[in-house]
């Protein structure tokens, strides 16, 4: 934990700067590392696991250049559930131990730098996989048990005390972000995210979250906390190959929403982490369960790199964050990255991923069927 306790006390002197010491010109928001002002030689050392065939972009204001393709805090249960919550007596089983871990190290060796974290099971099994190596990854993460979606917890006491159980499961000394999980409709007063961020200040006060973000499934709030909070340097929302991004028409109210969250997000150097990219798994034709002892279907495989592809093709989208249960799984999604050629996904592509998509949204389960608000975003 020395190097840990060191970040840390690095961190309060120099405030928000960038573990990597990447300090990037405040009038290039979002794009690639080539779009950014790197040049390849400096990429090596000032990019976290750099690896040539990945893509980076920078995360709006915290000026961290994160891979466009990231790590989602889920992978599949013994049940085939698609998240674990809690662990008996905070303890990880060996095989998931493993499992995460070696779904960790492949991910650092791919070029992959930010992993997203939301339950407390979470916490527990990548505070392992990431031992003797915290500074391999940037970690955003949240409590779902005690975040501020239960009203009961909208204290400055209470999300102290999440992040302070996040980094007791996690072992770590620091957050590099703290990405609440705000109520999925966007159900709060301004009041209650002006105790968030008073949470936030007292954390980053004693050295404990470097930035703060916010993750919502209402993208009105979302404007709003970006034009009224200058605090967050990021907002995560679900993006899948079904969303396309559209002029909204003119609200009431101080928010301008004739304008796309991506645009309000750019404008005020916001960073923006897609989720939910394959729907909870409603893309793929096969069901898997934890272990995974199977390579996979390759038609899956397939739709997982084109959908993420097409994902990527959006600018102002800073990385997006599969769940990953398999080493292969990760093998397969950089691929993405890897083989992202152009902007724009071929004809053929295109239309193969239109046909299963198309599929994928009108097959939704009822727990997904919100996704079809996220159509036009």
């Amino acid at each position: 934990m020395a190097k840990d306790k060191l970040t840390r006390r690095e961190f309060i002197r120099n405030g928000s700067r960038a573990i990597a010491g990447v300090v990037l010109g405040s009038a290039v928001l979002h794009g690639t590392a080539d779009g950014v002002g790197l040049k390849p030689a400096e990429r090596a050392s000032r990019i976290l696991n750099y690896n040539p065939q990945m893509k980076y972009r920078r995360l709006g204001k915290t000026d961290l250049v994160i891979s466009e393709i990231s790590l989602g805090g889920h992978w599949k249960t013994y049940g085939g559930g698609r998240v674990w919550l809690s662990l008996p007596n905070d303890e990880v089983p060996a095989d998931v131990a493993k499992n995460r871990t070696d779904v960790i190290s492949k991910c650092i060796d791919a070029g992959i730098n930010y992993l997203d974290i939301t339950t407390p099971a979470e916490c527990l099994a990548y505070g392992v996989a990431l031992r003797g190596r915290r500074e391999k990854m940037y970690v955003g993460a949240d409590d779902c048990i005690l975040c501020i979606r239960d009203r009961s917890k909208r204290t400055v006491k209470a999300q102290i005390f999440n992040v302070e159980e996040c980094l007791r499961r996690l072992k770590f000394d620091y957050l590099d972000i703290w990405r609440p999980q705000a109520d999925v409709m966007g159900r709060h007063t301004d009041d209650e995210i002006a105790t968030v961020v008073e949470a936030f200040e007292k954390l980053h006060e004693q050295g404990k979250v470097r930035w703060l973000g916010i993750s919502s499934h209402n993208r009105k709030f979302l404007q709003h906390v970006i034009e009224a909070f200058p605090q967050f340097s990021i907002v995560i929302f679900p993006y899948t190959a079904k969303s396309k991004m559209q002029e909204m028409p003119a609200g009431p109210g101080g928010a301008d929403f004739s304008k796309s969250i991506f645009q309000v997000a750019r404008e005020h150097d916001v960073g923006i982490i897609t989720i939910k990219p394959f729907a909870g798994g409603s893309l793929f034709r096969t069901r898997a369960r934890f272990p995974v002892r199977e390579p996979g279907n390759p038609e899956d495989h397939k739709l997982a790199r084109l959908t993420l592809q097409y994902i990527l093709s959006n600018p102002y989208i800073t990385a997006t964050v599969p769940g990953m249960t398999t080493v292969e799984e990760v093998e397969n999604n950089v691929r993405a990255s890897y083989e992202r050629v152009t902007s724009s996904l071929t004809p053929e592509d295109a239309k193969r991923l239109a046909e299963a998509v198309d599929e994928m949204w009108r097959n939704l389960p009822p727990e997904y069927k919100w996704l079809r608000e996220w159509e036009w975003v």
